[in-house]
């Protein structure tokens, strides 16, 4: 994810960042058209730039924690395997959170 998204247009990373905020700040309250729903326990994280679709997937662990597992640009849905990357992505962080977490300084 981090390398995603410092490979992005600036412009981009700006408003992903934004979002990234909102949903550090709302949680399970942000829905659409910032965040969706999608399958089995997974998010999408919404950002909108000209004609391209970013999106972060993310999921919830316990109530207070989101993470977000990567990020993709898309034209109309989410490609099922990227979903399922995610699935995978939440089941190797309940195994060792600590592992997987990162905190930005």
């Amino acid at each position: 994810m981090l390398q995603w998204l410092a490979d992005l247009p600036r412009p981009a990373l700006v408003k992903c960042r934004v979002k990234l905020e909102r949903l550090k700040e709302l949680g399970h309250e942000l829905r659409r058209p910032e965040a969706d729903f999608l399958r089995d326990g997974i998010y999408e994280l919404r950002v909108r730039l000209q004609r391209v679709n970013y999106r972060m997937l993310y999921f919830f662990h316990g109530e207070a924690a989101a993470i977000v597992s990567h990020g993709i640009r898309k034209e109309d849905e989410v490609p099922r395997k990227e979903i399922d990357r995610a699935i995978r992505c939440r089941y190797e962080y309940a195994k060792a959170p600590q592992l997987h977490t990162f905190e930005e300084i």
